[in-house]
């Protein structure tokens, strides 16, 4: 009888430790997305880590191992909207960080809205707002579920980073604006007026120190020996630089690269985003008020304007990455001393990955190269002339898109699906398109797997264009001989890292395929609210606890 007792007991105190366990609020989401971070890169620098950065976060949370992107094209604005939507630019409508708008007739940019005036700087900086993103994220769902008493704050140096994982609710919402006068800066779709905070810390100096360092290595450059020589053809370099080499100069440099625009090709772009981020929790209040959640987004942009100029394989790109883990070790020893250890929940992730450097990989022999846009565009007008006597017919051409002069084909009484079928034929011909898809095939067809199935989730029928282009493998837009880019829907672009870490997180890992977009769900489920109304992702259950 007694052991009885006592085992109901404990099946009483267990279930109790359980659910107070289950139930036990967040008082803060941290949501922090490195620019272009390959997945390798948490193993390939894995010796100059710290064990407080990254390793902690790898070691104490949980590692989702094969994350990637289920969609193309793989670019910044896409990759915020996604995270946060947890949907793919098929429901969310961010198809690019720019894009040709055939209502509009002109290229766009995915954030700029003229309705709205810039708050913090005289320039057009600020003319911005997220409405072009058509469906609410988790940042909205959480502000809707607590009746808008909790905040959302979201900063990043790039405009469209931090603009969009804070979705349409978003509280403050900052970004960076470089040149002779350094500050962060709003719209007025967010506030007429920068917090005094904010004012007293554009006007403090903490940013402008960073511009009277040289930036060096921060171990001796003989340890740095996952990345090539310091001095070699495949690196871009600032203006005012012979060779793309260490020590870079900046207070020599700054002058003639934008001021303090500089900061954003260095690691020190990093350190100022999170010392704007330790000063929004301070002063915020961040993870204060009691029975609210709130959340704080967080995009590290140098890392992507570094890895653009420098590449995969360069010593900057190393240095880079070794900063950038103690920027995380510091964020975290600040959360733990503020919000508390099990107080607040964070995951990491990046808003793409990136190919390497098309010029080095030819040297090793593997098939690479610079898309060739202005003789895509050539062949087109030949074919339009050749076939239907008009130069007319083809629109646009951006993003491996080609979009119809629709007024054209009734002109001259083309059949739109028998146009799309011809080109989409023809430009197989062109040696760097591996394959091609028209509109009409993703509309009528549904892919489940393999590289189709990632161009049909990026399509979006009101936005996108007729006929879309798949480049081959390390086939990259652009023509500099140096440095990298990303877009595609090949694994050097998709593979990205996905940490879950704190309060309601099982400690862990899985090699299981997740894509990008069951992020969003997944943070959903921990804080009981419901899923943005667009989502199609699903909830990584091993992620959580209970």
């Amino acid at each position: 009888m007694r052991n009885a007792i006592f085992l109901f007991l404990a099946i009483q105190f267990s279930l109790t430790t359980s659910f107070a366990q289950k139930t036990k609020k967040t008082k803060l989401v941290v949501g922090v997305v490195v620019d272009q971070m390959r997945y390798d890169y948490l193993y390939r620098f894995e010796n100059k880590y710290g064990n407080d950065g990254f390793k902690r976060l790898m070691n104490k949370g949980f590692h989702v191992e094969n994350t990637h992107y289920n969609y193309v094209p793989t670019y910044t604005a896409v990759g915020h909207a996604s995270i946060y939507t947890g949907t793919t630019p098929q429901n969310h409508g961010i198809i690019g960080n720019d894009w040709y708008d055939k209502f509009l007739k002109k290229s766009i940019y995915c954030v700029d809205d003229s309705n709205y005036t810039s708050v913090g700087t005289n320039t057009n900086s600020g003319q911005k707002s997220p409405y072009r993103m058509h469906t609410t994220t988790v940042t909205d769902q959480l502000k809707l579920a607590q009746n808008l008493k909790n905040k959302t704050i979201s900063i990043a140096i790039k405009d469209r980073s931090s603009i969009l994982p804070a979705g349409h609710t978003g509280d403050g919402v900052y970004w960076f604006e470089g040149g002779k006068k350094s500050q962060w800066i709003s719209s007025s779709y967010y506030t007429k007026v920068l917090p005094k905070w904010v004012q007293e810390y554009n006007n403090g100096g903490s940013i402008d120190k960073y511009l009277e360092k040289d930036w060096n290595t921060y171990y001796p450059i003989e340890t740095y020996t996952e990345s090539m020589a310091d001095d070699n053809p495949y690196e871009g370099t600032f203006k005012g630089e012979e060779k793309p080499v260490f020590p870079h100069k900046l207070p020599v440099l700054k002058a003639k690269n934008g001021g303090s625009n500089i900061l954003k090709s260095t690691p020190f772009g990093n350190s100022l985003t999170t010392d704007f981020a330790l000063a929004a929790i301070k002063n915020e209040n961040l993870g204060q008020t009691e029975g609210t959640t709130d959340f704080l987004t967080i995009s590290y942009s140098s890392t992507d304007y570094v890895g653009h100029k420098y590449g995969v394989d360069s010593k900057e790109i190393e240095d880079t990455y070794i900063r950038m883990d103690l920027e995380i070790e510091r964020l975290l020893t600040y959360l733990d001393k503020t919000i508390g250890k099990n107080n607040y929940t964070l995951f990491l992730t990046a808003d793409h990955a990136v190919a390497q450097t098309p010029n080095y990989l030819k040297t090793l022999g593997i098939p690479s190269g610079h898309f060739e846009s202005s003789k895509l565009k050539s062949l087109v007008k030949q074919l339009s002339i050749e076939n239907y006597g008009s130069d007319n017919i083809v629109e646009n051409i951006s993003n491996y898109q080609l979009f119809f002069n629709q007024e054209e084909l009734k002109r001259l009484k083309l059949s739109l699906i028998e146009l799309q079928n011809f080109f989409a034929r023809e430009l197989l011909n062109f040696n760097q398109v591996y394959k091609t898809i028209t509109a009409q095939t993703l509309e009528t067809s549904e892919f489940h797997n393999g590289i189709y199935s990632l161009v049909q989730q990026g399509y979006n029928q009101k936005l996108s264009g007729d006929v879309i282009l798949i480049p081959n493998p390390s086939v990259l837009q652009g023509h500099d001989s140096f440095g990298t880019t990303h877009g595609s829907g090949y694994s050097y672009d998709t593979h990205v890292p996905l940490l879950f870490f704190g309060n309601g997180i099982q400690p862990g890992s899985s090699a299981k395929y997740y894509p990008i977009i069951d992020i969003a769900p997944t943070l959903c489920n921990l804080l009981e609210i419901e899923f943005p109304n667009g989502v199609t992702g699903k909830v990584i259950e091993e992620a959580l606890k209970n």
